[in-house]
């Protein structure tokens, strides 16, 4: 079953697409990475994916089939918004009665419990909070609604590596124990290339690649040979990036697998998710990316409307 499926679509405001044909499948049961750079369209897509916005074009469906912004979709999802929104007047306890008051499904005395797991104290209002600490309050609110779709934007930002890992550690005990699936948007590649087992990387307001880690790794490698032949080389290939010095040329090229023959007096070499996040990236640096509007509704606490 796949747990998203987009097919052709569209954000705009006013003339600016923020996201144009965005057709994507993404299999339950993943912790897929969004990655990409400021303006490719993330926010907004993830925004359209909880039913906070509307599309301009095209179609959405989460959790197998069932229509974005539905009752029976925000009832699954539970969405944590880049600054971690909560009520920072409120007390970690007086959120959970909150919470509970603004959800159909949620689970107190699971909320209350991790909270004192995290040794956040129940009587302590979240402004004077750690900003780790209210990252956790803020995901555990999300995860007290027992979603079977969770969706992060940037929680990772603001976070110190401490704070990243522990976060991280919480939302893989939730997938190993409930069967979550997670679309993480993020910057943090390092992090990303330790959790991540899906990746979705959109420049420009368009998917640009989107498989399993697995897949993709396997059927990108580096070349790495004469300069001299590299025209030839880059010629006949899918090359991502092209690295050259004046005796060796490094070459990033995408192939169908791990079985492809190797040039004759070329070597290859494994590459990271990091790497061929950032060779994407360069690939496409030249063209001027299309500004998106930076005004996006926020919820706090995954809320469903």
């Amino acid at each position: 079953m796949n747990i998203i499926e987009t097919s052709g679509l569209g954000k705009r405001y006013g003339r600016t697409w923020a996201l144009r044909e965005c057709t994507s499948a993404i299999p339950e049961g993943h912790l897929t990475a969004l990655v990409g750079p400021n303006g490719a369209g993330k926010t907004t897509l993830l925004h359209l994916l909880v039913g906070l916005i509307n599309a301009t074009t095209g179609t959405a469906t989460v959790l197998g089939g069932r229509p974005v912004g539905s009752r029976a979709a925000l009832d699954g999802i539970a969405f944590v918004a880049q600054d971690t929104p909560v009520y920072t007047s409120l007390s970690a306890a007086n959120i959970v009665r909150v919470a509970r008051n603004l959800n159909r499904d949620f689970d107190p005395p699971y909320a209350r419990a991790r909270l004192e797991e995290l040794d956040i104290p129940l009587d302590k209002k979240a402004a004077h909070l750690s900003g780790g600490q209210r990252a956790q309050l803020a995901l555990t609110m999300a995860l007290a609604r027992r979603p079977r779709l969770l969706v992060l934007d940037e929680p990772l930002a603001a976070l110190d590596p401490l704070a990243r890992h522990d976060f991280m550690a919480t939302v893989l005990a939730a997938m190993s124990e409930d069967g979550l699936s997670v679309l993480l948007s993020s910057h943090v590649l390092a992090e990303l290339e330790r959790v991540a087992d899906y990746l979705v990387l959109m420049t420009r307001g368009q998917v640009r690649v989107a498989d399993t880690v697995e897949d993709l790794l396997a059927s990108h490698r580096v070349l790495t040979g004469p300069t001299a032949a590299a025209d030839r080389l880059a010629r006949e290939l899918g090359v991502i990036q092209d690295r050259r010095a004046e005796a060796q040329a490094h070459l990033l090229v995408r192939g169908s697998g791990p079985g492809d023959p190797v040039p004759p007096g070329w070597e290859a070499h494994p590459v990271s998710m990091e790497e061929l996040v950032l060779a994407y990236l360069r690939a496409e640096s030249a063209a001027v990316p299309q500004a998106s509007s930076s005004a996006r509704p926020t919820t706090p606490m995954g809320v469903a409307r």
